[in-house]
């Protein structure tokens, strides 16, 4: 069982600005309240391991729940870091709904390359390698039944779900994680099952909001919303 765990709500989401892998983007005041309640909920899981995004955001989320559980192992893996947006990171969002390119981010992904940084086809393809070599090392050390936990981002785990689910990476924009969601995905031989998507026990963010988040109708936020407010 992998259970599947966005970053808090960083200082980035609050700014509407594209983060990607740019350096010091730390949680906000609700992201730090959010990781101090994560071992609470994650309370009844035996984790056998921890494994993180290498960004400052996730290493803050995991902090409180490695604190909880000193034993519990922490492995970083640039794998599942942030997408590299290039010359997008960095930038409000805002101001990239009106780039050509996003068009294509919205629409067609699989076509989506990033400006000086990746494509979504390759963020897509070592998110899922990292996991397929995961499982297999998880389940060598652990047992078939054993279940761990990895912290990384919203268009990391949105291009997981739709890996589990069989759905074309085109398609994954049509997935939602809020920060510090939970999401849990059980891998059997012949194909994985979805647990639980984008849980966070808090029903504040299906409240409509009127602030201008930078995505248009019905534009998917690139690299992920801020939550509920």
């Amino acid at each position: 069982m992998l259970i599947l765990v966005r970053h808090g709500r960083s200082t980035a989401n609050t700014a509407g600005l594209l983060a990607g892998w740019t350096p010091g983007v730390a949680l906000d005041e609700r992201g730090t309240a959010q990781a101090a309640a994560l071992p609470g909920r994650l309370a009844g899981l035996p984790l056998a391991a921890a494994v993180t995004s290498p960004l400052q955001r996730c290493r803050e989320t995991l902090a409180p729940l490695l604190a909880a559980r000193p034993e519990l192992p922490l492995h970083p893996d640039d794998r599942i870091g942030e997408c590299h947006y290039g010359d997008w990171s960095g930038r409000k969002l805002a101001e990239l709904a009106d780039e050509p390119l996003m068009n294509i981010v919205q629409q067609h992904p699989s076509a989506a390359a990033f400006p000086g940084g990746e494509s979504m086809r390759a963020m897509h393809a070592r998110a899922v390698e990292a996991v397929r070599d995961w499982n297999a090392r998880i389940e060598r050390e652990h047992g078939a039944d054993a279940v761990y936990l990895m912290c990384s981002h919203g268009d990391i785990i949105k291009a997981l779900v739709a890996d589990a689910l069989g759905l074309h990476l085109d398609l994954f924009q049509r997935i939602s994680v809020e920060p510090c969601s939970v999401t849990a995905i059980r891998y059997t031989p012949t194909r994985p099952f979805l647990i639980r998507l984008g849980d966070t026990g808090d029903f504040a963010g299906l409240v409509p909001r009127e602030e201008n988040t930078g995505n248009r109708g019905g534009d998917a936020a690139v690299g992920g919303d801020a939550g509920a407010p």
